[in-house]
């Protein structure tokens, strides 16, 4: 019996979001970049709590973190507890002083309780030096 395996809408929000991210920055060492994926899903009655430790945290590493490139969340339209965020780092050094960051550090152990579950995807950049128009 032969499968066909679709992509959900979910999905190719995530493919598109890593091919504009990765036209941005480009320039910035690709071969050493760490990149991955969080999916997590949050307590429902604990969302809008969660989405405002998390805009703090992205905003904050970004801003003050030369090593973070991309911090980018995105919840599902049908589904807003599920969110996935695309985590671009200049290289695994960069990741490591990130986690051990007072805003991190904040951000994890403040919404430790809010997280139902976790998953990280490490991956690839398939062509991380793409331009998009």
């Amino acid at each position: 019996m032969e499968m066909k395996r679709t992509v959900s809408p979910g999905q190719m929000l995530i493919i598109g979001m890593i091919t504009f991210l990765f036209s941005s920055c480009a320039s910035a060492q690709p071969k050493n970049q760490m990149v991955r994926l969080a999916k997590l899903v949050i307590d429902s009655a604990r969302l809008e709590e969660y989405k405002a430790a998390l805009k703090e945290e992205i905003e904050t590493s970004v801003r003050v973190e030369p090593g973070v490139l991309t911090l980018y969340a995105v919840s599902e339209k049908e589904n807003p507890t599920r969110i996935t965020i695309l985590e671009i780092y200049a290289d695994m050094d960069a990741y490591k002083v990130h986690v051990q960051t007072p805003h991190f550090i904040k951000y994890k152990n403040g919404t430790k309780d809010m997280v139902k579950s976790l998953e990280l995807v490490e991956t690839i950049p398939i062509s991380p030096g793409m331009k998009i128009k």
